[in-house]
């Protein structure tokens, strides 16, 4: 690849960000069939296909908390990454890998600790039963043990993208995509393992992921490696990475404490039947926001080349291109679901009653789904450009300061279980045009003055 092909401020905008968004967006597709391949054969277990997809959905919060950790110092540093090669500061953007990779290592060992010890009370405080416990603790217990392989696979990839090697970072993921495809009704069906088949194949898979995307970081195809003398944490630069990615962590980190309080408000109103359908409704959510996260993730170096570069009529193009594809994916994604809800359903489960009320709950939850580009297009701006105080404060607006008190409210006055599922309509619509309003009027008609 020529230096040309990885220098972002020159050539069409448009295509840059495409050449980015489209194999990024493969490649999180595949990242994501990791969770949702184990959550499909799961809940077409027979007999107990239910109630372990409940136990399996109780686990997500803490399978988010390490992907907040992952994104505090993954998404972190590959904005300022971006940055520094944009600035042709090359030594500066290979400390940063090493001071991530080494901050990666770190949580991961304290993580896996922490969760490993603590697991029973911590499943029974996100909202587990005392039917599905038994499922989500042999599910959490090996998933566990591939947590410094997630979080590597993940806070480097970006890493990857950000040199201009979205293809291979497509391929990081495929890898262990197929291998946990593969795996997985082998473990569960053949072997007869259940549950615990699905958490080894993930964990396998993920650790194939790993050393497949530290060779190539490490090896003279890449053209900013991680180094053995750059592997330190250093305080001013983990402190500018942390700034960086506090908005991802936050986003992630609220993501795990909506899905505490909707578990323990579904547990308390509807019981395990509900849990069980969130746990469908969060596997359709991730499914369909995955290209405009794509779109907006792809776009996210681009900017920021730019935006180091100098080049604010290309920052502005970047903006407008990626709001535009974002609402008009969107809308797409939002009029499937009004259609085919059922279908939907049954991916993920073969139980009559699950499919039934699981329909009426994701229109609902569905309802004015074009808001969530605004939130992902202003998120990602914000980020990109380094403004992490305002990507941190939209973040928390739209988890922290809605959807977890609007979840806590609405069953309390009169919507009972449905109140759950609407709070998300809601704040998609308050909190992702705030941040789009936002970052319109404060960054984008403000970039000349850069």
């Amino acid at each position: 690849m020529t230096a040309q092909e990885n220098d972002f401020s020159v050539g069409s905008v448009k295509r840059r960000i495409v050449a980015q968004a489209v194999p990024l967006t493969m490649a999180q597709v595949v990242q994501l069939l990791y969770n949702v391949v184990d959550r499909i054969y799961i809940g077409h277990l027979p007999e107990v296909g239910s109630v372990a997809l409940t136990g399996l959905g109780v686990t997500f919060p803490v399978i988010v908390l390490i992907a907040a950790f992952t994104s505090l110092f993954g998404t972190g540093g590959t904005p300022l990454f971006s940055i520094a090669r944009g600035r042709h500061e090359d030594e500066e953007a290979e400390k940063i890998i090493g001071n991530v990779f080494a901050l990666l290592v770190s949580a991961s060992v304290i993580l896996f600790v922490f969760c490993y010890v603590l697991r029973r009370p911590i499943l029974f405080l996100f909202g587990a039963s005392e039917v599905s416990y038994a499922y989500a603790d042999e599910y959490l217990r090996i998933y566990l043990f591939g947590t410094l392989f997630s979080m590597l696979v993940t806070g480097l990839n970006g890493f990857i993208n950000a040199q201009g090697f979205p293809r291979i970072g497509m391929l990081t993921t495929i890898l262990g995509a197929v291998i946990n495809i593969v795996l997985d009704p082998l473990f569960i069906f053949v072997l007869d393992m259940g549950v615990r088949g699905a958490a080894l194949a993930t964990v396998i898979s993920q650790a194939i992921s790993a050393v497949w995307a530290m060779r190539f970081l490490t090896g003279p195809q890449a053209i900013l490696r991680l180094k053995r003398q750059h592997i330190r944490i250093d305080a001013g630069r983990t402190r500018d990475i942390v700034t960086m990615g506090l908005p991802g962590f936050v986003m992630q980190g609220t993501n795990s404490l909506v899905q505490i309080v909707c578990n323990n408000q579904l547990q308390m109103y509807g019981g395990d039947l509900y849990v069980g359908i969130m746990t469908v409704l969060n596997s359709v959510r991730e499914i369909l926001s995955l290209p405009v996260g794509g779109i907006s993730n792809g776009a996210q170096p681009v900017l920021g080349y730019n935006y180091g570069a100098r080049r604010p009529e290309r920052v502005r193009e970047g903006i407008r291109f990626m709001a535009l594809l974002g609402v008009a994916y969107t809308l797409l994604a939002w009029l499937v679901v009004m259609l085919i809800p059922r279908q939907l359903m049954a991916i993920f489960s073969s139980d009559a009653q699950t499919i039934a009320v699981g329909a009426g709950m994701l229109n609902l939850y569905f309802f004015g789904f074009v808001f969530m580009a605004f939130q992902f297009v202003g998120q990602s701006t914000f980020q990109g450009l380094g403004k992490a105080r305002q990507a941190i404060f939209f973040s928390l607006l739209r988890k922290a300061m809605i959807v977890v008190p609007l979840t806590l409210l609405l069953p309390r006055i009169g919507f009972g279980v449905q109140g759950v599922f609407l709070a998300e309509p809601i704040s998609n619509a308050i909190g992702g045009l705030a941040c789009f309003i936002t970052m319109w009027v404060t960054v984008y008609r403000k970039l000349d003055q850069m």
